[in-house]
């Protein structure tokens, strides 16, 4: 795909320290981006088509140290891999604790079905208590269902869209656009 066929964020900082967060210890590559620089870029990434690659355009005021000009994509694309690793991870865990409140709900369900029809069959017919008894037994079995359901049918959305996102962004290109001698010039990272 051509440089012209992504679909371009633009970022214009004073200083490249300004992407990432000032109080991270970590080597360069390893840094967290600053939550605000984070945000700005996601939010940009989810106006366009899934299906586009993404391009990270910088403008920086200020000339950058060339160690980290030149390293800046590995930096971006390390932060957003190791956010999509732990979306990924979170969204194990919420399908794994679906199907744990699946096999819950399920054996709960027919506990409370079974002793429904036992009450049922023995309380002498229909009408008075036993039947009162047998629909609330009926409900509350399947008020159990409420969670699996609930993450399966929609709690799950939210992270596997993220998911496909911070995928993107951590194959995102990124250039840098630096002032030299007047005028505005390239460095591609």
């Amino acid at each position: 795909m051509s440089g012209s066929e992504r679909a371009r964020i633009e970022l214009r900082l004073r200083d490249l320290s300004q992407l990432f967060n000032s109080l991270d210890p970590s080597p360069f590559v390893d840094r967290d981006l600053d939550g605000n620089a984070h945000e700005f870029i996601v939010s940009w990434a989810r106006e366009f088509p899934v299906g586009r690659d993404l391009e990270l355009r910088i403008h920086l005021a200020t000339q950058p140290d060339t160690g980290k000009a030149d390293s800046v994509q590995d930096a971006v694309r390390h932060y957003f891999a190791y956010q999509s690793d732990m979306k990924r991870k979170a969204l194990r865990q919420l399908l794994r604790q679906g199907r744990m409140s699946l096999a819950v709900g399920l054996v709960f369900l027919t506990a409370c079905m079974m002793l429904a029809e036992f009450v049922l069959t023995r309380g002498g017919g229909p009408g008075g208590f036993p039947e009162i008894l047998a629909s609330g037994l009926t409900i509350v079995g399947w008020v159990a269902m409420w969670r699996p359901l609930e993450i399966y049918l929609y709690e799950w959305w939210p992270l596997w869209e993220d998911l496909r996102h911070l995928d993107r962004l951590a194959r995102m290109r990124v250039k840098i656009h630096m002032p030299q001698g007047g005028g505005t010039g390239t460095t591609a990272s």
